[in-house]
């Protein structure tokens, strides 16, 4: 889901491409959302702008049926009618979706594959950020692959299992493997090696409306 800048109080989200459409047709628009853009607009009027509302000027019967995080970038999916709405929609709410991101990450992951499992919550005490919680979170399991290593960092596959907002990113920080450039969760280091979050949303595949299986990709920008 989509939040407020919180470390930088100035919202100056990229122009160009002003919008990015990777299919049309007449039930679903598929974007590729920019980092730095947020999913819907922020309750602060100077937060307005936003994929759903440039997408709406041109599209106006576009719904949002999920968000990505303003700082992560990638393929999004919007509705151009109630019933493609509706049917979309509920396969997210049932996570009947496959959803794979590419991140990188600070460290060397041990291993090459794994899954995490870790309830996850909102920081009463530091919103819009989230936290593991044993005690009051909601499940949370995200599974990993190394893609590449180098020395510092790993470059890794993320698949979540569940859709918990701030999901992938604190279950990163959760393993000691922060993604870089993450404004809300890396520690200094890791925030000061890249200039944006590297996180990107590359791969979504759901059940079109018309009852196809259908896969959109947009290749990881780093």
């Amino acid at each position: 889901m989509s939040s407020a800048p919180l470390n930088n109080p100035v919202y100056n989200p990229p122009l160009e491409p002003y919008i990015s459409i990777i299919h049309q047709d007449a039930d679903i628009l598929v974007l590729d959302k920019p980092s730095g853009l947020l999913s819907v607009p922020g309750r602060d009027p100077a937060l307005s702008d936003s994929l759903a509302s440039r997408v709406q000027r041109r599209f106006p019967t576009a719904l949002m049926i999920h968000r990505l995080d303003k700082d992560t970038s990638g393929v999004v999916v919007m509705s151009l009618n109630r019933k493609a709405h509706a049917t979309v929609a509920s396969q997210f709410e049932q996570r009947l979706t496959e959803k794979s991101y590419v991140a990188v990450v600070s460290g060397q992951l041990v291993g090459d594959s794994g899954q995490i499992d870790l309830p996850l919550a909102i920081d009463t005490n530091n919103k819009p950020r989230h936290r593991v919680d044993h005690d009051n979170g909601r499940p949370a399991q995200t599974e990993w692959r190394v893609l590449a290593r180098e020395e510092d960092r790993t470059r890794v596959k993320l698949s979540p299992l569940t859709g918990r907002t701030h999901q992938l990113r604190v279950h990163m920080k959760a393993i000691g493997h922060p993604i870089l450039g993450d404004a809300f969760y890396a520690d200094e280091a890791a925030l000061a090696a890249a200039d944006r979050l590297l996180l990107h949303a590359e791969t979504l595949r759901f059940r079109h409306p018309d009852g196809r299986d259908v896969t959109f990709t947009v290749p990881c920008p780093f």
